[in-house]
């Protein structure tokens, strides 16, 4: 052999070798990037599951673990139909065609069943899997707890279902009060005075049955108790920070379903006794007494130091009276005043299902 023949053959086992060792490279890359995959699916928060085209689960990660509660060896060789309720097994044949098809299908809101039992709201993802010939050979699914998401969204709509319920009775609400206003009111200074203070005592009644914006009191009407409200509704008389009026007795919960009726009764004894009743004078006080007796409520809103009597009894009948009948009516309570020499005493009557139902 030439020293020519023994140079090419020594250039073409060099290149041979760059050759072997790039394929060995190559390979370790390979490997490497597999293993770097691998620990990504692994480490997965979300449920990344394989399946063959049969629906048999080849790979189960730990996020699947979590999610689902089978364990690995307890999922993989089992069909995927372990975590499909009975009434959503026929998604899985139309998956499958998809997926055999070359399609993929993203963001497919469905329903779940974990292993002991318990139904969870996910999103999967699902991607044919193909071998190196680019033949369709099974399925990936990446599978995402959406439960909280869907109790957030219902609670919005109840929440945005509730608003709208309200809305319409403030506005009944508002119309019905201008309307009588506007039969007693003698000037218009007397009608916007007489509507503004209404409003605003609606206002604070709307605002105190309020649901709390992670929308907790949403599945439920909202509630707050009767010595709230009429705390509420008397703060405006406190006069340097001193009550001139006290609540005693049984304090119970008011449904919101009635606290706007409560509160425009309430504001009207309350407007009636700052003109009219003790709290028109300084040294005018207002006692405000609550018992249950078995299924009845009973209320005394006893007024004491006030003007003489003849100042307090009305002449007419005027828009305050008009509203204390239909609240009264629609509530169901039964009103009775006793006029006494320096004060007021209005009995209240109530059916205690009226209040908390």
């Amino acid at each position: 052999m030439s020293i020519s023949d023994n140079q090419q053959h020594e250039d073409q086992a060099q290149l041979r070798l760059r050759q072997l060792e790039a394929d060995i490279e190559a390979a370790q890359h390979g490997h490497n990037a597999a293993a770097f995959l691998a620990a990504i699916v692994e480490s997965s928060d979300d449920a990344i599951v394989s399946k063959s085209l049969s629906g048999v689960i080849t790979t189960w990660n730990k996020g699947a673990e979590r999610l689902f509660g089978y364990t690995a060896d307890e999922a993989i060789g089992n069909p995927i139909t372990i975590v499909i309720p009975p009434d959503r097994l026929n998604e899985e044949p139309a998956i499958l065609a998809r997926i055999q098809a070359g399609e993929r299908v993203d963001h497919f809101e469905t329903i779940r069943r974990r292993k002991d039992g318990s139904l969870i709201d996910i999103s999967l993802t699902i991607s044919p899997i193909r071998d190196g010939n680019g033949k369709i050979i099974g399925a990936s699914k990446i599978a995402r707890d959406i439960s909280e998401r869907k109790r957030a969204a219902e609670r919005q709509e109840l929440l945005l279902r509730e608003m709208h319920h309200r809305v319409k009775n403030l506005f009944a609400i508002t119309g019905s009060i201008i309307t009588l206003a506007a039969r007693t009111a003698k000037t218009t200074a007397d009608l916007a005075a007489g509507m503004k203070d209404r409003l605003m005592a609606l206002s604070r009644a709307h605002e105190m049955t309020l649901p709390s914006l992670n929308g907790e009191t949403a599945t439920g009407a909202p509630e707050t108790t009767l010595f709230q409200l009429l705390s509420n509704i008397l703060a405006p008389y406190e006069r340097d920070g001193a009550n001139r009026w006290q609540l005693i007795g049984d304090d119970i919960d008011i449904s919101g379903t009635k606290i706007t009726n409560f509160a425009l009764l309430f504001h009207e004894f309350a407007t009636n006794a700052a003109k009219y009743g003790a709290l028109s004078v300084e040294e005018g006080k207002l006692e405000i007494a609550v018992a249950v007796k078995g299924e009845i409520l009973e209320i005394v809103w006893l007024e004491s130091s006030g003007p003489p009597q003849a100042a307090l009894e009305p002449c007419s009948i005027g828009f305050g009276s008009r509203l204390e009948q239909i609240i009264s009516q629609s509530l169901g309570v039964d009103i009775a005043r006793d006029w006494m020499p320096n004060g007021l005493a209005i009995r209240l009557s109530v059916p205690r299902g009226v209040v908390s139902d």
